[in-house]
């Protein structure tokens, strides 16, 4: 059995709603068990309130900081120490620091250095530095849209059901209907290309370009890679990547769209996937027959 990662979760609650503490407990599975769940701010505010029965429900313990001065943010600090001190105790093998804040780019870096798996959690605001200097990056906002849509399909398989049941043959057809718009919404992107939110996700075309040089540098003669490991490698080249991001739910699907990639697979039951680039046969003998008639033409001239 391998054994999972222990992480300490840090929430800045300052720049960060407290709707979102669902989608940062549930992603954080995917990468190991949370040891620490603290979240930091200043509890004798008004706006605080929200949080109380989030907080208990989810067992994380609120830290208190009191905001000493106007404009100056008491809290960062505050993580800031915590996760130093958490660091030197040896407890944990991985952080996920979530916040909007770029503020923190400086202790993500840190943390790398000490040989920690950062993930960082924020909304799509978050400014570049920060989303470098973690191993991965989850846009919160995209994580809740992509869950609501799916509730959304799901609900409309219900009364799809439902309908059949009775023999409703008319509001099956318009559950069909909806489910069908609906399902196209999750397959286009999440963020419109000239969204302001988005400014700092990383663009589709500069996921494309990093693809084919990727596909390129291959060693093998079919040019093929194994699809996980593309995935791997274009999470380490831009740590926010996520299918998600774009309008997907598997890496399969995200991959399909590009019309110079072939993805097959291997092995019984298709339990390995491949993927390579399409062949491009047809201008090569082109490229030959032209230059065979300039041989000919130039040994025609030598004779004369």
């Amino acid at each position: 059995m391998i054994e999972e990662k222990r992480f300490a979760v840090l929430i800045d609650a300052d720049n960060v709603s407290a709707k979102y503490i669902k989608y940062i407990l549930d992603e954080l599975t995917s990468y190991g068990v949370a040891t620490y769940k603290r979240i930091y701010g200043d509890w004798t505010k008004p706006s605080s309130v929200s949080w109380k029965d989030i907080l208990l429900e989810n067992s994380v313990t609120p830290v208190q900081q009191y905001s000493y001065t106007v404009g100056k943010n008491a809290t960062d600090s505050a993580m800031i120490i915590d996760a130093m001190d958490i660091l030197y105790s040896g407890n944990v093998e991985g952080f996920c620091i979530v916040s909007s804040d770029s503020d923190f780019t400086k202790l993500a870096s840190r943390l790398r250095e000490s040989g920690m798996l950062i993930v960082g959690m924020g909304e799509r605001k978050t400014p570049k530095p920060f989303i470098a200097a973690c191993n991965q990056f989850k846009y919160l906002d995209v994580l809740a849209e992509t869950d609501k849509k799916s509730m959304e399909i799901e609900e409309n398989h219900i009364k799809n059901d439902i309908n059949k049941d009775k023999g409703k043959k008319v509001a099956a057809k318009k559950d069909k209907e909806a489910e069908a718009e609906a399902a196209k919404t999750v397959k286009s992107p999440v963020v419109p290309e000239n969204s302001d939110n988005g400014k700092n996700m990383t663009d589709l075309s500069v996921i494309k370009s990093a693809i084919i040089k990727m596909m390129n540098e291959v060693d093998e003669e079919d040019q093929r890679m194994n699809m996980g490991e593309l995935g791997s490698r274009l999470v380490k080249r831009y740590p926010d990547f996520d299918v998600r991001n774009y309008g997907d739910t598997k890496l399969s699907k995200f991959l399909k769209k590009f019309d110079f990639l072939e993805i097959n697979s291997n092995g019984k039951g298709g339990s390995s996937m491949w993927v390579s680039l399409k062949s491009n046969i047809e201008q090569q003998p082109e490229v030959k027959t032209q230059s065979v008639e300039r041989k000919r033409r130039r040994t025609y001239r030598k004779k004369n």
